[in-house]
Order: C-alpha cells, then sequence, then structure tokens
C-alpha cells in the first residue's frame, strides 16, 4: 500500500510524533519529565540528530534541524534526515507518524518528503521473505503549510514512486504493448487524455529510426501520446515533453557486455516514465498548463532482421542516418518524437533520457548533464529549480565543432561520435532533429542506483520527476 500523506491543522494527542527542532535552544514540549528533558539536552549537546523518546502512550523523534550554509543544502539535509528517521520508524514497527516544526522554517514538508520517498518499496515479485514498511501514514501538522500544499506534494510524491515502478517493472512484464497500455490506465486515473499509435501508424508516420530499432524484436513498437490541456491554460503554445522509452536493450548486434550492463537495461526506458509521473503530477494538481508528453517505445533486440552497422535509415523529418552502433539506439527513438514535436508549435521541449554512459561517467550518480538551444534565461532557472529539489544540473557544450564529430560519409549524419565527447556528440544528433527552443537532459547515472542512496533508494529514482515538474510549476503562476 503506498504511503499516504496527509494534513493536520493541530497536532494530535497519543500519536507517535516527529518534532523538528533548533540545535541553539530546542522548544521541548512541556509535558516531558525532567529527566527526559536533560536526556534531550544532553544528546543535542552531542550533536546527535534525531533523538527518540519511547513515551509508552507514544513515541517522540526529535530531529534537530541540521545546519547548512544555503536554504537548498538545508533543505536536502531534511530529506537525508527522514530516511535516517526511517530506519527507527520501522525499528519501532510505526504505523502512523505526524510530523510538526518549531523552527518556523517550512521544515516538515522536506523531512517528509524524504521520510515518504525513503519508504518507498518494490516487493510486486516477492512471494516470500517480503518485508513491507510498517509505515502508511505521515500527517503534517503545522499552520505555516497549508492542507493545498500537502496535497500537491502528496501526488508529486506519488509521481516520483510511479516512475519507480515503471522502471522496477521487468521487461518480461513490460513490452512495448504493456508499457503504452500502463500509460494509458495512468491517464484515465490522473485525468490526462492518451493516444497509442500502433506499428502501422508509425510506418504511415515514416519514422524510421523507432522503426529500425524495432527490427529486431518480436513486439511491435508504440508510440504514446498524453496530453494535459486544462479549459484555461496560461501558454498559448504547448511545452512537450519527450521520454526515451527503449524498454529493454540488449544493445542490438552491437551486443552489449552482461555484468552491470545489459541485465540493468529494463531501466533503458527511465526517461519515458519520469515523462509519465510529471504528466500524472500535472493533471492531479490541475495545473493550467498544457503540457504534451511523447513517448517512443521498443526493445532493442538483435534478432533475425536487427538492423546493423552501417546500414541506412530514414528518419520521421527525411534525413538520412548511417547507423555505426546499434547500442546508440535511443537517439534515433528520440530523434523521430523531436521531429514530430514540431507539429504542436511547442513553446518548449524538454527530453529525458538514459543516453550515455559518457554523461554517467562526467558527472556520476550526483547529477543529470543537460544541453540544448533554449537560451541562458531557461537554462538558469533550470538550474536553480535543480538546487531546489537536489537533481542538479551539469550544462553541456553544444558548440559548432560538434558537429563534426556525426558527419557521415554517405548519408547526412551517423548515429555515433568519437571516443571524446560522446554525451555532447549525443545532444549534437539529438539538435538536428529541433526547430524550437530545446533542453535535452542525460539522466544515465542518476535514473537507476545500484546501491541504496538516501531516499532515493536503491535500483529505480524516479529522477527528472520533480525537477520538471516543479519548474513547469514556476511556468504557471
Amino acid at each position: 500500500m503506498p504511503t499516504q500523506l496527509k494534513y493536520s491543522a493541530t497536532p494530535g494527542k497519543n500519536t507517535d510524533i516527529v518534532l523538528i527542532v533548533q540545535a541553539a535552544q530546542p522548544a521541548l514540549p512541556e509535558d516531558l519529565s525532567q529527566e527526559e528533558a536533560t536526556y534531550v539536552q544532553q544528546q543535542v549537546a552531542q550533536e546527535t540528530n534525531i533523538i527518540a523518546l519511547n513515551r509508552y502512550t507514544h513515541r517522540l523523534y526529535l530531529v534537530v534541524a541540521p545546519k547548512a550554509k544555503t536554504e537548498q543544502s538545508a533543505h536536502e539535509a531534511l530529506r537525508q534526515a527522514g530516511y535516517n528517521l526511517l530506519k527507527l520508524i520501522k525499528a519501532d514497527k510505526v504505523r502512523s507518524v505526524e510530523v510538526s516544526d518549531t523552527t518556523g522554517s517550512r521544515a516538515a514538508l522536506y523531512l517528509a518528503e524524504g521520510l515518504y520517498l525513503s519508504n518507498y518499496q518494490f516487493q510486486k515479485y516477492k512471494t516470500k521473505d517480503a518485508k513491507p514498511s510498517p509505515l502508511e501514514n505521515i500527517t503534517i501538522a503545522d499552520t505555516a503549510i497549508s492542507e493545498e500544499e500537502v496535497q500537491e506534494l502528496q501526488h508529486v510524491l506519488e509521481a516520483v514512486t510511479i516512475a519507480r515502478d515503471l522502471v522496477n517493472e521487468p521487461h518480461s512484464h513490460q513490452s512495448a504493448e504493456q508499457f503504452s497500455e500502463q500509460l494509458e490506465e495512468l491517464g484515465q486515473e490522473a485525468g490526462f487524455k492518451t493516444e497509442v499509435l500502433d506499428e502501422i501508424k508509425i510506418q504511415s508516420l515514416k519514422m524510421g529510426g523507432l522503426l529500425a530499432v524495432n527490427q529486431g524484436s518480436e513486439d511491435p513498437p508504440t508510440f504514446t501520446i498524453m496530453e494535459w490541456k486544462p479549459e484555461q491554460p496560461v501558454n498559448n503554445k504547448p511545452y512537450v515533453l519527450v521520454g526515451k522509452g527503449v524498454v529493454y536493450d540488449t544493445g542490438g548486434l552491437s551486443l552489449k557486455p552482461t555484468p552491470q550492463s545489459m541485465d540493468f537495461m529494463k531501466s533503458d526506458m527511465a526517461g519515458a516514465a519520469a515523462v509519465a509521473g510529471v504528466m500524472y503530477a500535472l493533471a492531479k494538481n490541475k495545473l493550467p498548463l498544457h503540457v504534451i508528453g511523447l513517448v517512443p517505445a521498443t526493445d532493442n533486440r538483435p534478432g533475425g532482421k536487427a538492423f546493423a552497422p552501417g546500414d541506412v535509415i530514414t528518419m520521421h523529418n527525411g534525413m538520412t542516418v548511417e547507423v555505426l552502433n546499434t547500442d546508440a539506439e535511443g537517439r534515433l527513438l528520440l530523434a523521430d518524437a523531436l521531429s514530430f514535436a514540431q507539429k504542436y508549435h511547442p513553446a518548449l521541449v524538454f527530453d529525458l533520457a538514459t543516453l550515455t554512459g559518457a554523461a554517467a561517467r562526467a558527472v556520476g550518480k550526483e547529477g543529470l548533464v543537460a544541453m540544448g538551444n533554449a537560451g541562458d534565461e531557461i537554462m538558469q532557472a533550470l538550474k536553480k529549480t535543480g538546487e531546489q529539489v537536489h537533481e542538479r544540473l551539469v550544462e553541456f557544450p553544444l558548440w559548432d565543432e560538434y558537429k563534426k564529430h556525426i558527419e557521415s560519409d554517405i548519408a547526412d549524419l551517423k548515429n555515433l561520435g568519437g571516443i571524446d565527447a560522446g554525451a555532447i556528440s549525443a545532444g549534437k544528433f539529438l539538435e538536428c532533429f529541433t526547430s524550437y527552443p530545446w533542453v535535452h537532459f542525460d539522466i544515465a547515472g542518476v535514473a537507476y542506483l545500484h546501491g541504496e542512496d538516501s531516499y532515493r533508494g536503491k535500483l529505480a529514482t524516479g529522477a527528472g520527476v520533480r525537477l520538471i515538474y516543479h519548474y513547469l510549476r514556476a511556468l504557471a503562476h
């Protein structure tokens, strides 16, 4: 059962309480005994970050507000405190907690966010030894925070867990068609429209990139269009989100090695999952924005008719591409979708993709790589949002010289650059299919983690959902 985030205007009685306090002068509950108060003061003096008291009628967890150099880093420290707090809550088998704040800094929102995301589990296929978390409800009791804010946060965090679920789903249960069905169901639940284009329609649109990648598969490709259009959107031209939807990537004939690579390639649709998550959050929170999500989906396999290195394919926009590596397939899907996006005359287009190992090697799991032609103002706003939600951006250049990396001897472009600047040459390839303001996010390093990392957890992280949602939210207000 998913965690429920709730709001209460007044603190409850005899409920398990999380109280955020200042280190310098902690505001302690008046009903603490002298012994309890002395113990708490001793723990604070020893710089203990979380102090637990069993009061028998209920448990009291005192979270000392972390010191930080900036407001953004303070918020992130609170999210991480939520991760550490969950360990105690699980050990105590607590089902519901109420979060209150004595610091006057709206800290409860960020602690609850970290607690909620840390509580995520994917145990769908465990038939035994499943250990579901006991925590079911998190209530924020703070008069400085409105019920509407808590409800909005609930929907955004639901969107992150939805994206995580989609990425964690094994390919044995998620072909391109099954993935599209899941997106349709999500649209019905959240309130956005969905249209799924089948293989015949994709052929009629001459999406040569998507069709080429699909050639080795026994399952047909899909192209899902999601649309959230409220009655009176504030934008005249839509914002378009494009997500790479490779539901499983063997590398095709340019076969990937298995250890730490192909065995985790069910995650190669994390960009598409993030787009779906953002669409869910936008619709559930009824943001007054017209937004369209595009998801080209297929698996990439080395079947009998698989496209091969040396092939030349014709893309949706008529450009020809020489394929030099079939494992550079994501950019082919995205290029068709980016070209298709032109029909909407968009104000701004984002694409999200687990595109290159080069991006992951460059910045690790600590950041997203971004590049584009949308201009410095938009990029700076994205960076600011990234700092706020701790999905930080590292901007890579798209200098004209990089176009030489993808020049082909026999076609308009080739799908692979040289050994250097691999993430950039992939972005430069995508730029050739854009004619509007556009930003590309390479989330290869952050979308799927092999070890637990605080509230981001292990395996799928839902990276990109909070970043894109909060950026768009700022445009709606």
